[in-house]
């Protein structure tokens, strides 16, 4: 048989036959006068158990250990592996599909947040957000906008586990009576303070409110925080651009309700 006519018979291309000889997958074959390689019936039984052992999704170095002399232990060996990670990977798509259900849910009944798709918990305290504040008067602050993207981003950046607890923290929080509406009043006194500096009278008031609404838990997550934080100045990287993005006051206004709650979990 010419390449051509063995690659048909196993179903696949002649540009593999080649692959599979430059790899030493599959040995050359004599030549005949004219130069064309002369396939054998045993080249197309080695070439078809090469193309079922890919079709598993075992990779050419692993189909090279099974094609090896002690085949039957290495080829039980690799099947096991790929058995395993077959398991994983199935388990991992189970798990992405449960929460690309929640979110499907949420998008058909009109609920998918504009920052989304995000965790079906922070999915949650969004929606809580969301009604609630259907019933308010006046448009959305622009705070409570920026609230809920750097909780986004939190929920993308944090490690697995630490994202959950700050958001079921904060859900915890707000769902206590007339929470959300604190809240709210809130967001719009830091909108108020948009471009006021840190000496503001109205600072002191917005600290107390927020330092309210932030439960205990969170205290030990402040501590993580750039001591410049409570201590003035702007610390770099991710905290540098999170403080960057608030006025003087603002900023104040979070540094001092930080504190507040550091020392009210002590």
């Amino acid at each position: 048989m010419r390449i051509g006519e063995i690659a048909a018979l196993v179903g696949v291309s002649t540009r593999a036959v080649r692959h599979y000889h430059h790899l030493g997958l599959l040995p050359e074959p004599p030549r005949r006068a004219n130069g064309y390689r002369d396939y054998t019936l045993r080249d197309a039984v080695l070439l078809a158990r090469i193309r079922r052992l890919t079709e598993l999704g075992l990779g050419l170095d692993e189909v090279r250990d099974v094609l090896a002399d002690d085949a039957g232990r290495e080829l039980v060996d690799v099947l096991e592996e790929l058995d395993a990670d077959l398991a994983r990977q199935e388990a991992d798509v189970r798990a992405r599909r449960g929460r690309l259900g929640v979110l499907l849910e949420e998008a058909r009944q009109g609920r998918l947040p504009a920052e989304g798709p995000v965790s079906p918990e922070l999915a949650a305290l969004f929606a809580d957000l969301a009604r609630a504040a259907e019933e308010l008067p006046g448009p959305e602050p622009e705070m409570a906008v920026r609230d809920r993207e750097v909780l986004a981003l939190l929920d993308t950046v944090e490690p697995d586990g630490v994202g959950a607890g700050l958001v079921g923290a904060l859900r915890g929080t707000l769902t206590a009576p007339g929470a959300v509406e604190r809240a709210y009043d809130l967001y719009a006194r830091l909108d108020a303070l948009a471009g006021a500096d840190a000496g503001d009278v109205r600072v002191d008031e917005a600290a107390r409110l927020l330092a309210e609404l932030l439960p205990d838990e969170l205290a030990g997550h402040f501590g993580d925080v750039d001591p410049a934080v409570f201590g003035g100045g702007r610390p770099a990287g991710f905290q540098g651009a999170f403080w960057a993005d608030f006025s003087p006051a603002q900023v104040e206004v979070i540094r001092r309700a930080m504190r507040l709650v550091v020392e009210r979990a002590r």
